[in-house]
């Protein structure tokens, strides 16, 4: 049970301080931290409590409300960032024949997001799908990747991973779609131009009252970021996702999400995946 000693921690840890953090990573970000979450934010705050030179909770928060540059550490910090390539791979073929029944309908650019990107697993494996489906290593396609998490958004950019991130992807796959380190970059592999050039990254909170983005889009991923949220929460995103969606659009989710909450928005068309009801179609 959390207390005011804490005699095994580095820093005083107290149930209220806890607290806070909790309310303050909700109204600025709309992530709920279940109350069995104690030991993961004190480990992950505590690094910021090392890093600022700060020796307890308490001065951190008050720090971290005269420092607003903070904030983005602060929420960083307690941002979960799983995932790998291809990962939930039953939504790829749906991906697949979303773009080939685009570019069909002539349609140009076939514009995708990944609205969750993380470290850019997601929106590269988006970018390898639609070159596959097309046939080509230009199609006229534009994804837009994007995440709370400014660090992981740079990593992303980069589009560089250590091998053993990438041992699930099939041989053939790696041939094409990397480029190996040597010397000192040996054990790493590079996304190749082609891919990359396909997908435009940016830091973006869903819970801004602005988004700098412009639909319709042909797919949304929004996978495995409602779970974070309340149900509110929830219904808000979901409402705005609505809008920037074609009538024929995908939007898809995680595994354990549904969106029966707003069964007036969307209608179950697969496997976590979603159409919605009543949006304008795009003409060429």
């Amino acid at each position: 049970m959390m207390n005011g000693q804490n005699f095994d921690r580095e820093f005083q840890f107290t149930a209220h301080d806890f607290e806070r953090i909790r309310s303050l990573i909700y109204e600025h970000a709309g992530i709920s931290l279940s109350a069995g979450k104690t030991d993961m934010v004190y480990s992950r705050i505590a690094r910021r409590l090392r890093a600022t030179g700060l020796t307890s909770f308490e001065d951190y928060l008050a720090y971290l409300n005269r420092e607003p540059d903070e904030w983005q550490h602060f929420t960083n910090s307690l941002t979960t960032n799983l995932t790998s390539f291809f990962r939930e791979p039953h939504h790829f073929p749906v991906l697949a024949e979303q773009v080939i029944d685009a570019k069909r309908k002539g349609r140009s650019p076939i514009l995708l997001w990944s609205s969750a990107c993380s470290t850019g697993e997601e929106p590269y494996s988006m970018a390898m799908t639609v070159i596959d489906a097309l046939g080509t290593w230009t199609p006229s396609v534009k994804i837009l990747a994007t995440d709370l998490d400014t660090n992981v958004v740079r990593q992303a950019a980069e589009g560089i991973y250590p091998m053993e991130r990438l041992e699930k992807l099939p041989e053939r796959d790696l041939k094409r779609f990397f480029l190996r380190g040597k010397g000192s970059q040996e054990g790493m592999a590079r996304i190749r131009p082609e891919v990359r050039a396909l997908v435009r990254f940016h830091p973006l909170n869903l819970l801004s009252d602005q988004w700098p983005i412009k639909g319709p889009f042909d797919a949304i991923f929004c996978r495995n970021v409602l779970i974070y949220f309340d149900k509110s929460t929830q219904h808000n995103l979901l409402a705005r996702f609505h809008p920037l969606l074609l009538q024929d659009g995908r939007l898809f989710v995680g595994h354990s999400e549904s969106l029966t909450q707003v069964a007036d928005l969307f209608k179950l068309q697969g496997k976590t995946v979603y159409v919605p009801h009543g949006q304008p179609m795009r003409h060429a």
